[in-house]
């Protein structure tokens, strides 16, 4: 199963790029999540070339399709046969959004994985017609800077402190179906994958229909929108730092960015004190309300202009109203 060196080296660069910390760490072993697809399986493949001894890999099965205990078998197989360690983790979905809780419990089994083991890092094969699909998809949606920013090639596995990592974002799906095939093997096609009830398939269909769109280009849109995304953040930690102040039943706040932070600072002062996420757009409304002189509510806060800034406080309890 021997890869061109050229793209084993490409992959070692990305590679370094979000793990600069670690890739030459002889010790440091790095963690692949492997669905079976096409995707992660040149992932697997890649990672394997370029760190040898240094990979290991699982499968979660969410049996959520009659075939997902079969698949994830057929990845144990490939990876004995490179002598990579090999792991199933069986989960069960809650009830509810089923993707939502899907990712929750792949990424909770994923990271007990990952401690008990020993592993410095995980990695996963989001690549870069994930980011154009996404971002189109937001865009149809209406987002912010928030919902656009694309996937960042380092972050934190949800809930945790374990670095995930996620070297392929510059790779096409087209690149890494080569890899694959290349090596011999033959990836799991999930038939959600074809499925038009689900916008990312559309967007995907119509995205290879328009051979006039840069996909590579759109992708790396996406990771422009993830840097101004960040720099929104940074602003409204100053912001907070420097307008936002304890009251004796809650906080103050004496807007003096513009509109995009403010609505950063007011989403966090209304985390704080109500321990819950808003929407965007219940706290957009909240904010329009405020600047027009109105006092609001959200969740179980009321919010109050005076004396040139908002004061957020618990409302009592036969007041509140939630608006998430």
């Amino acid at each position: 199963m021997g890869l061109p060196a050229a793209e084993v080296e490409r992959f070692r660069d990305d590679l370094g790029s979000v793990w600069p910390d670690r890739i030459e760490d002889g010790a440091a072993r790095l963690g692949i999540a492997v669905s079976g697809g096409p995707d992660s399986l040149a992932l697997l493949l890649l990672a394997h070339a370029a760190l040898p001894g240094r990979v290991e890999a699982a499968t979660v099965d969410h049996a959520l399709r009659a075939e997902s205990a079969a698949e994830a078998a057929e990845v144990a197989r490939v990876c004995g046969d490179l002598g990579i360690p090999h792991a199933i983790l069986a989960v069960k979905v809650a009830p509810g959004n089923v993707q939502a809780e899907a990712r929750a419990a792949r990424y909770a089994a994923l990271s007990e994985w990952a401690a008990a083991r020993g592993i410095a890092a995980l990695a996963t094969a989001h690549h870069a017609d994930d980011q154009a699909e996404t971002l189109l998809m937001r865009l149809n949606r209406a987002s912010g800077v928030a919902g656009l920013a694309g996937t960042r090639g380092r972050g934190r596995v949800p809930g945790g402190e374990l670095p995930l990592l996620r070297p392929v974002l510059g790779w096409r799906r087209s690149a890494l179906g080569d890899v694959v095939e290349a090596a011999g093997l033959v990836a799991v096609q999930d038939p959600s994958n074809a499925n038009d009830r689900f916008d990312r398939v559309r967007i995907r269909k119509a995205l290879a229909e328009a051979d006039w769109l840069d996909v590579a280009a759109i992708a790396q849109s996406a990771a422009h929108i993830a840097e101004a995304d960040a720099a929104l953040d940074w602003m409204a930690a100053l912001e907070w730092r420097s307008c936002v102040k304890k009251e004796p039943m809650g906080l103050k706040y004496r807007p003096q960015a513009p509109r995009a932070v403010v609505l950063r600072v007011v989403a966090r002062i209304v985390r704080e004190l109500d321990g819950e996420e808003a929407r965007g757009g219940a706290v957009a409304r909240l904010v329009d309300g405020l600047s027009a002189g109105q006092p609001a509510s959200i969740g179980n806060l009321v919010a109050r202009p005076n004396a040139g800034g908002w004061s957020f406080a618990k409302a009592p309890v036969r007041a509140a109203r939630r608006e998430r």
